[in-house]
């Protein structure tokens, strides 16, 4: 039987110019991921100086670069419309790597800060 999953992982930014690259492990009951978003405690930051690179199984699913701006949501976004779909992605040897890029905007001031992504998908039930 197939239930829903989600789950999220965390990386701290601690310098201004940061990239930080982190790499998860799913349970192995974790089949699919279907959906993926961008949280963090200080969205502003987030949303204006960061970008990032995710993989899922060494299969690249958002290349280098890729900016926050184009996957964040605020709150007057409705909660169906939040995640990014990506299909239905197999997680094979249960590997999740992402890479975040703080980047000086000239907007913000630089404070450490959490980025989190936020995966959905199916898993198997014992």
């Amino acid at each position: 039987m197939i239930k829903f999953f989600s789950k999220d992982f965390d990386v701290q930014v601690t310098a201004a110019g940061q990239t930080v690259k982190k790499t998860f492990e799913l349970d192995k009951s974790v089949k699919t991921i279907t959906h993926y978003t961008i949280l963090s405690n200080r969205e502003d930051l987030t949303y204006y100086r960061g970008s990032f690179r995710l993989e899922i199984n060494k299969d690249e699913i958002v290349p280098d670069g890729y900016s926050t701006k184009k996957i964040m949501c605020w709150p007057t976004v409705s909660a169906n419309d939040r995640l990014k779909s990506i299909g239905r992605r197999s997680t094979g040897n249960g590997l999740i790597t992402f890479e975040y890029t703080d980047t000086n905007d000239g907007l913000t001031a630089f404070v450490p800060y959490t980025v989190s992504l936020s995966v959905e998908g199916e898993r198997d039930t014992d």
